[in-house]
């Protein structure tokens, strides 16, 4: 079974996608398989692997994206996957190993137009194909919005580990806190739609400082976000080694760089300021890496 790992915050704006698009990356230069889900309506992380031009074709069309496997309802996700997506412009594949499920904008559709029929929720009808393609890979990753509404709810139910980009700030804070409650409803509202071998339903694992600029100091917002993890692990509303991540994040203009070019961080061309923001990802990685295995062994 691979890992299936949800990035959420309920505050938006945190760098969710620029941290899971290449964490998602640098897992594939190490040689995992990985699949990256793009929940979130805005399209960021699809347009950003695709490029504006593939995207469009998806927008455009309404097909082979995530709403088109609830409406019309004739593509199944084994049909819209991007095999090997990052590509260089001549086409050519440049990071294997990296597949991607795309969104597009109708994916908004999901909260107020779709009515699931047989009254199977949309995140069971998710999860019930995604069980045809998971083991394929080693790392499922789902880009969530920012809430627990039914397009999250799709990764979160399938994920059995969440983490939690932030920024040093008080409603990184804050959206840490409606998030932990909100995702501990969800999981006792879905648990009789859970099925054997899907594993334990989706904890609240790590906080990742992400985004910071430089000559700002993290350690007081970093203490008051211990004090809140450590508060939620003693009464078991998060994992019970869930822990801010030693790798933090900093702001730099090569990851704006990376989107225009539709690749991800380890594949640009080494600039000034590429190695520094690049090793902080490969850190990170490695950190995700580390604590599943320690989590299987404890």
């Amino acid at each position: 079974m691979p890992r299936r790992i949800a990035f959420i915050n309920y505050k938006g704006g945190v760098g969710k996608t620029s941290c899971i698009v290449n964490v998602a990356a640098c897992l594939a230069e190490t040689g995992y398989r990985v699949l990256l889900i793009d929940l979130d309506a805005q399209s960021n992380a699809s347009i950003w692997l695709m490029r504006l031009e593939r995207w469009n074709n998806l927008n455009v069309n309404g097909q082979g994206s995530v709403f088109s496997i609830f409406d019309p309802a004739r593509d199944r996700l084994k049909d819209i996957i991007f095999k090997d997506v990052v590509i260089d412009r001549a086409g050519k594949s440049i990071l294997p190993g990296l597949d991607l499920i795309p969104t597009s904008f109708n994916l908004i559709d999901i909260e107020h137009e779709y009515n699931p029929p047989d009254g199977i929720p949309a995140y069971a009808r998710f999860q019930d194909q995604l069980s045809e393609i998971e083991n394929n890979y080693d790392f499922v990753l789902y880009d969530c919005p920012p809430n627990v509404m039914r397009a999250a709810q799709c990764g979160l139910f399938n994920a059995n580990e969440v983490y939690v980009p932030s920024n040093p700030d008080a409603l990184s804070l804050i959206g840490f806190t409606l998030l932990t409650g909100k995702l501990l409803q969800f999981s006792e509202r879905s648990a009789s739609f859970r099925r054997s071998g899907m594993g334990k339903a989706a904890q609240i694992q790590g906080i990742v400082f992400n985004a910071i600029k430089p000559n700002v100091d993290i350690e007081v917002p970093k203490m008051r976000m211990q004090f809140r993890l450590n508060q939620y692990r003693n009464q078991k509303k998060v994992a019970p080694n869930a822990k801010i991540f030693g790798a933090s994040i900093r702001d730099a203009v090569v990851v704006r760089r990376a989107v225009t070019l539709g690749l991800p961080v380890n594949c640009v061309a080494q600039t000034p300021g590429t190695e520094g923001v690049l090793s902080d990802y490969k850190n990170l990685t490695k950190q995700i890496v580390r604590h599943g295995e320690e989590s299987a062994v404890a």
